[in-house]
């Protein structure tokens, strides 16, 4: 994206979807399932994510503006999640999974159009002239070895690993505990609800407070209600009432982390920067996934899982407090 622009990729991206999804509707072997599924979904799913549409945000729009606008990016990624995902289900029980994947590959293909106001020129020049004669090379060595990057992606990924675990394994955990099935749909709906507020709000609050403060105090927030939810017993209330509270700090995390990054190295590179740290945001979701199957299968309890998220929680407080909010410092290159 940073090399051919946004609005290439996300097209192309668009397009491997809904190829993706065609395919599984026509597929008849386990190969052709997992080329479509995997491949080609897998493929168009990185290249029109929300963190894309973040990237073209931060070049579009000048700094005073980029907080709330990632904020409303990241909320319109949560309703949209909220929306399609009933709508997805009333279309399997209704006219069967064949047809509700084909009317999904043509609603990938709206994005093509949509993203046409992508291409909308910068508002306004946000990057140094240093920062936009960069190699990638360089800007990937500078952004490993400036310490408050780091921090930050290493704190990014407790935010993958807590959210997988969760959306996997929290309904099997509560019809374990003794709740109903339904119990766990309305939970995530909650989750995807109170997402929406979160999102705004933080994009709106890291226009007020330090951003490293908001995001220790989103990683605290989760590992406290954690920590409470399976400290007692467990009703619909206290369920749903998690999943409010998870809600609110579930991709709020997004704003915030997104900024820093084009705060420290500007938007030349920002795709790509922000992009490894969503790398790391999903090795954590993959480990919070298989650890919390591998955990059940052997000991029969989520238990250790909820309490390793916990500490995860603590420890990605404290890894983001130290992290300094300003532009990296590049040498100035001296005239001849």
């Amino acid at each position: 994206a940073d090399r051919f622009g946004v609005l290439r990729v996300v097209c192309v991206g668009a397009l491997l979807y809904a190829a993706g999804l065609l395919v599984m509707r026509y597929s008849a072997t386990p190969l052709s399932l997992d080329l479509g599924a995997g491949v080609l979904i897998g493929f168009g799913l990185s290249g029109c994510s929300f963190n894309l549409v973040l990237s073209a945000f931060s070049k579009l729009l000048p700094p005073e503006r980029r907080g709330i606008a990632f904020g409303a990016g990241t909320a319109a990624g949560s309703f949209g999640q909220f929306l399609f995902a009933p709508f997805g289900v009333a279309l399997i029980g209704n006219f069967g999974w064949q047809t509700a994947l084909t009317v999904f590959a043509g609603l990938m293909l709206l994005i093509v159009p949509l993203s046409l106001a992508l291409s909308t020129p910068p508002a306004a020049a946000t990057s140094a002239p240093a920062a936009d004669q960069q190699s990638f090379k360089t800007a990937l060595a500078e952004a490993f070895g400036h310490r408050s990057y780091v921090l930050l992606v290493l704190g990014f990924f407790t935010c993958g690993f807590q959210l997988a675990f969760i959306t996997v394994h929290l309904p099997a955990y509560l019809v374990d505990r003794g709740m109903s099935a339904s119990t766990g749909g309305w939970v995530i709906a909650a989750i995807g609800l109170f997402n929406i507020i979160g999102s705004l709000g933080v994009g709106w609050l890291q226009n007020v407070f330090p951003k490293r403060y908001i995001l220790s105090a989103i990683y605290l927030t989760r590992a406290l209600s954690i920590i409470a939810f399976i400290s007692f017993p467990i009703t619909t209330f206290s369920a749903i009432a998690f999943g409010a509270i998870s809600g609110l700090t579930w991709l709020s995390t997004v704003p915030p982390t997104s900024a820093l990054v084009a705060l420290m190295f500007g938007t030349r590179w920002f795709a790509t920067l922000y992009g490894f740290s969503f790398v790391s945001h999903q090795i954590g979701g993959f480990l919070g996934v298989w650890l919390g199957g591998a955990v059940f299968e052997k000991f029969g309890s989520y238990t250790p899982i909820w309490w390793l998220s916990a500490l995860f929680g603590v420890l990605s407080a404290l890894i983001n407090l130290p992290i300094v909010e300003a532009p990296v410092t590049r040498p100035v290159a001296q005239p001849a």
